[in-house]
């Protein structure tokens, strides 16, 4: 049924006229509450530190979590000390954990189902503070509670969570897919109208740039400096390497993403040849399913690598892709972040 979706997603056909009705609900809906907040009849938690929002306005896979690890990686090199606040989509929350639904991810011992695979790849690439909820503001209060030294939030896909109120916006646009149809959910991909850019702070294009986004700012967003990790051992391997080593073998690649295609292209665009086996996005994998008699090798994307490690064997291994952004994102960044801080006044909750 997802992949129906997707593909009618992506056309003007029968699939995007049947549900049109629903779709002007749901803009209707989207309208209503995004006038509410910013009519502050609503309201939104205001954060002691400056708070990056990045996400985007369609549904499926765009790039956010590169783009999360890179941003955290330039905010530390500048001397900032970043946190990270994210839902965690596809958890399954224990009893255990704090009623608001709030639950800190330690890199080390977090498993993607109680977490997330995004704040869990994201918490073991980043090493810093990941707090996962659906309460956006209960996560980011629990966060700054326990971690003073905090001076900036960046919230993973957090571009419709109003209730926590931000000081950057960044919406990430798949430079293929781009909009699809144009239309709302159900009808098309779009979570809220494309017209929704031209009030975000930046938009970056995985990719490369697009005439059709009308943000005021953008920046091309590629992806690079790939490694390949087995999942069974320190092994690793460039991708030369790696697309030598597999060559003449039977190689399965697997994918639980918003866009399987774009992780098949890439290895094949790395010389990696292989039969492609494409999961729902946030998949969570049963070891039968990657058996797969034949296989001498299964590659597959780190998000789908942390899924998989509890039950990985020797032929597994993952990708590992950095965000590559033009050197004016950073001054743009920290300009906004200043910005921000000086444009700060009132009395602020802790």
């Amino acid at each position: 049924m997802q992949a129906w979706f997707e593909r009618e997603w992506q056309r003007l056909g029968g699939g995007a006229l049947v549900f049109l009705p629903f779709a002007l609900v749901f803009a209707l809906a989207v309208a209503v509450r995004r006038f509410l907040y910013r009519a502050r009849i609503l309201p939104s938690w205001k954060a002691r530190v400056p708070v990056i929002v990045v996400g985007n306005i369609s549904v499926g896979g765009t790039g956010k979590t590169p783009l999360v690890i890179e941003i955290l990686e330039i905010l530390a090199r500048r001397g900032w000390t970043p946190g990270v606040v994210a839902r965690g989509y596809g958890r399954v929350p224990r009893r255990e954990h704090d009623p608001r639904g709030v639950v800190r991810v330690y890199p080390d011992v977090a498993t993607p189902e109680h977490f997330g695979d995004e704040p869990v790849v994201i918490a073991r690439r980043s090493r810093v503070p990941v707090y996962v909820s659906p309460d956006r503001p209960a996560a980011a209060r629990a966060l700054l509670e326990a971690h003073p030294e905090v001076d900036v939030l960046v919230s993973d896909d957090g571009l419709q969570h109003y209730a926590l109120a931000r000081d950057i916006e960044l919406a990430v646009v798949d430079g293929e897919r781009r909009f699809g149809n144009g239309l709302m959910l159900p009808a098309g991909p779009l979570r809220e109208p494309v017209s929704r850019l031209k009030r975000v702070d930046a938009a970056v294009v995985n990719g490369g740039h697009s005439d059709q986004v009308p943000a005021p700012r953008q920046f091309a967003m590629m992806l690079g400096r790939e490694r390949f990790h087995a999942l069974a051992s320190n092994q690793e391997a460039t991708p030369q390497e790696f697309a030598l080593a597999v060559r003449g073998r039977a190689v399965a690649a697997v994918a639980g993403i918003g866009n399987p295609e774009r992780f098949f292209e890439h290895l094949e665009s790395l010389g990696v040849k292989a039969r492609r086996y494409p999961f729902p996005d946030h998949h969570v994998y049963r070891p039968a399913e990657l058996k797969m008699p034949g296989a001498e090798i299964v590659v597959m994307t780190e998000k789908d690598a942390v899924k998989c490690a509890a039950f990985a064997d020797a032929r597994m291994w993952y990708l590992r892709v950095d965000a590559v952004l033009p050197p004016d994102f950073d001054d743009f960044l920290l300009y906004r972040l200043a910005q921000s801080r000086r444009s700060a006044d009132g009395p602020q909750a802790a």
